[in-house]
């Protein structure tokens, strides 16, 4: 079986397995989609779960851009400290409001340029907000992306921007953002970074490297 080939049919499993919606595991206000770029900043280093946790309660506080870029850091720090790097993440948040007022007029920019442009907003986080709010092909690379790809042998990547451009080469563009999502469960439930469950993976005769 080629590369091309072996790649189709493990995205077709996936597809089965985890359906082709592309969902998106952080909760937001699709009304306020700017919601959905602040939980994603705090998702790094923290499980979705903790996140949307934490974004309930500072959602409800913190209703509208204004009421973030007007919130003390200090407020802020207390608000998301569960997350971890809390520091960098409540001024992250309050930057974001301020610039998406001050630049955009209050609306989300759906280009990569204006979103890593924010405080706190890397490929990844931008690419999530491209791919959920816009509708953009993109390729988000997360700990899960990056553990499973390499351990299926579709690339060997270790950085994540040379990752994300390695799939966009090999992967089909509408495939591209449920690519993510349906590694976050596979990597959850099956390919776990410390137990990887091997003999019970659909993929294991597509895998580069069962054990």
């Amino acid at each position: 079986m080629t590369q091309r080939a072996r790649i189709t049919a493990i995205l077709a499993a996936l597809d089965d397995v985890y359906g082709d919606t592309g969902r998106c595991y952080l909760n937001y206000d699709p009304a306020k989609n700017w919601q959905l770029l602040m939980a994603t900043i705090l998702s790094a280093q923290c499980t979705d779960d903790r996140v949307n946790v934490v974004t309930e309660q500072l959602f409800a506080q913190y209703q509208t851009l204004e009421d973030f870029a007007a919130a003390p850091v200090a407020r802020l720090e207390e608000a998301v400290h569960s997350t971890g790097f809390y520091r960098n993440k409540a001024l992250g948040l309050k930057g974001c409001a301020q610039m998406i007022l001050d630049a955009h007029g209050g609306q989300l920019p759906g280009d990569i340029v204006s979103l890593t442009a924010m405080p706190g907003v890397g490929r990844k986080t931008a690419n999530v907000v491209r791919g959920h709010i816009f509708g953009i092909p993109s390729i988000v690379v997360d700990t899960h992306v990056k553990r499973v790809t390499n351990k299926l042998g579709i690339s060997k990547e270790q950085d994540p921007e040379k990752l994300e451009f390695a799939l966009m080469k090999l992967l089909p563009k509408h495939h591209w953002i449920r690519y993510n999502t349906q590694l976050i469960a596979h990597g959850r439930k099956i390919c776990k970074a410390r137990t990887p469950d091997c003999h019970a993976c659909f993929l294991r005769e597509l895998c580069a490297g069962p054990s």
